[in-house]
């Protein structure tokens, strides 16, 4: 059965390795695009998704709205006064100008009580920000990096970057975590009428055999005008993510799409084109399990190699397009897009197993050219 679909293969390695190129190169395309999406989306909210706090409660008139919440001391108060909060810290996200190596470069600027949720998780050097003047800068722009000392343009006290994080930037800029007094001087310094810096929103852990949920939905019951969401509910419902989402996921089906419907058409026509080989073989006592399985076989041996193609220029564009918009591979993604691509080619061949099953022996001495009588 083995020998049968590699034998074929064999014979004809200019037709399947063709084919096992184009896959490929539409598998690559697939994989390139889920790849950029994953990355977005990190840029996006990577410093949401990788703080410690598992629930992020915003103001009500933000529209769940990170940049745009207001929280006054009280409100930050009963919020951590509610049910099922074990641990609760104010946090500020404010987009300022900092003098870089001697550049401009706009960094979104997030604060954080030192030892209260809302901290990164993804520390790859370095520590935690836990005094003021200091702070935890991401990793991905590589414009800020451990031991530096930034300032804002507007002045004030200087920041030692004691630490980088990964896969934590928010909105798409250089982010830097500090101490919520730190970021509360920096507001003051960008703008000295500020007679207050609130927060611009709660994390909380919950305590301990709560779910985020069940403490979002009891924050939202005991505390007016917020709005708490899990943290990914959050990260799902942050500005541009669903929209991103959307037109990229419309893209990826059409891709798979295409991939399923090349693979199907060309065994459609390979089939066709050896029906009198496989009525012979039927005819000399070949069941049609036995050419139905080499032909499923034939499709995975062709899809193996198109992976690996696949995966071969993926490793390469990754490692060579890493500027502006760091690309991270996300295995687990790259995995289910290929389990639906490979359900989705085996699909696609189902007429052609279809043929293959209808195949009778008796064809074999009734159709002109096979030794049959006309």
């Amino acid at each position: 059965m083995v020998l049968l679909a590699s034998r074929e293969i064999r014979r004809a390695p200019a037709r399947f390795g063709l084919l096992a190129g184009a896959v490929g190169l539409l598998m690559f395309l697939v994989f390139f695009q889920q790849t950029l999406l994953s990355s977005l989306l990190n840029s996006f909210t990577g410093a949401l998704q990788n703080q410690s706090g598992t629930v992020l409660v915003y103001s009500f008139e933000a529209r769940k709205s990170l940049e745009a919440s207001v929280l006054s001391p009280d409100i930050v108060a009963k919020v951590a006064a509610a049910p099922g909060v074990d641990q609760a810290g104010p946090l500020g996200v404010a987009t300022l100008t900092f003098l870089v190596n001697g550049q401009q470069l706009d960094v979104a600027v997030i604060g954080a009580e030192p030892g209260k949720p809302g901290q990164p998780t993804k520390l790859i050097s370095g520590r935690s920000a836990s005094a003021p003047g200091e702070g935890v800068a991401s990793s991905e722009a590589g414009a800020i990096a451990l031991g530096d000392t930034v300032t804002t343009a507007a002045g004030g006290s200087p920041i030692t970057i004691v630490g980088l994080t990964q896969q934590s930037q928010f909105s798409v800029q250089p982010t830097l975590f500090v101490t919520f007094s730190t970021y509360t001087t920096l507001r003051k310094a960008a703008n000295p009428d500020a007679t207050e810096v609130p927060a611009s929103a709660v994390a909380v852990i919950p305590s301990s055999g709560v779910s985020p949920k069940a403490v979002a939905a009891a924050i939202n019951a005991t505390v007016p005008a917020v709005t708490a969401l899990t943290r990914s509910d959050a990260v799902a419902n942050a500005p541009g993510v669903s929209s991103t989402q959307g037109s990229f996921a419309l893209v990826l089906a059409l891709a798979v799409v295409v991939v399923a419907l090349v693979t199907g058409f060309f065994f459609l026509i390979l089939t066709v084109q050896k029906t009198r080989s496989l009525t012979l073989l039927r005819a000399v006592g070949a069941p049609a399990s036995y050419l139905v399985r080499g032909l499923i076989q034939q499709v995975i041996l062709v899809l193996g190699v198109a992976l690996l193609v696949a995966v071969g220029l993926l490793v390469a564009a990754t490692a060579a397009v890493n500027a502006g918009l760091p690309l991270t591979l996300e295995p687990r993604a790259l995995l289910t897009s290929t389990i639906v691509i490979v359900g989705l080619s085996l699909l696609g061949v189902a007429f052609s197993v279809w043929r293959v099953l209808r195949i009778e022996p008796f064809q074999a001495v009734s159709r002109p050219g096979l030794g049959g009588v006309e």
